[in-house]
């Protein structure tokens, strides 16, 4: 099984700290975020993870060199010239995924105690292309999905903007969830970004394709996520990780 680890954001909520770090290494009870989210897909079964870097990149590296890669196989997708955002981060590091597997992709700046394992078994059985870690949390942004919890729109609640702009939903059927930066993918997926490049959304691209795709959401309502974007997040995330 494999990953990929979005880390190549600059962390601007996160500074000062990402003045002179980046956002992966930040520590949180004692240990990079990398390394949290590293483990964490290791214990699921995960064997091999590629990382994109963009902001520090040198240091990302020489962290997971200096922990002997954590026993696993780590490839760095270098995205020192464009951010490619997620949708074009994830097309760019195509190659690596070519085992014709299901995959992992995961924010680093994500800590949760969410089941990975139970989250791919769904995966399968559903046949998705991709399956979204969602919950029912305070949010200005959802996603909203129909009764069978496939993917339909996306909305910014203080704007009123919604995604595809075109889109009439009867909103007493919806169901509005806030999405935790943890997918699994099918490897299918890169055969539907032809005409997508460079820097582009993966939330955008699941959008564009939503109304003949499955993009199902997986909710796991006892489980605990923190979006560790701010500073002030980060004694929450060391209570949840500490518990």
């Amino acid at each position: 099984m494999k990953a990929f680890i979005f880390a190549a954001g600059l962390g601007t909520r996160l500074k000062p700290l990402t003045d002179r770090m980046p956002k992966a290494l930040v520590p949180v009870a004692g240990r990079p975020l990398l390394e949290h989210v590293i483990v964490k897909l290791k214990t699921c079964g995960v064997e091999a993870i590629i990382i994109n870097l963009h902001h520090f990149p040198e240091q990302i590296m020489d962290f997971v060199r200096s922990r002997q890669s954590f026993g696993m196989q780590i490839a760095f997708s270098d995205e020192r010239s464009c951010l490619l955002d997620t949708g074009g981060g994830l097309r760019y590091a195509a190659s690596f995924f070519d085992d014709g597997r299901p995959f992992f992709v995961h924010n680093v700046d994500i800590l949760s105690d969410v089941d990975l394992q139970e989250m791919y078994s769904y995966h399968l059985q559903t046949r998705s292309l991709s399956t979204l870690y969602v919950s029912d949390r305070m949010s200005s942004r959802y996603l909203l999905f129909d009764e069978t919890e496939c993917l339909c729109a996306w909305i910014n609640e203080q704007t009123g903007e919604m995604k595809p702009a075109e889109a009439h939903l009867p909103f007493s059927t919806c169901r509005k969830y806030a999405f935790n930066g943890i997918h699994v993918i099918s490897p299918e997926i890169f055969s539907r970004m032809n005409g997508w490049s460079g820097n582009f959304s993966i939330i955008d691209f699941y959008l564009s394709i939503a109304k003949d795709t499955a993009i199902r959401a997986f909710v796991s309502p006892n489980s605990r996520v923190i979006d560790v974007g701010k500073v002030e997040a980060l004694r929450e995330a060391e209570i949840l990780l500490t518990k």
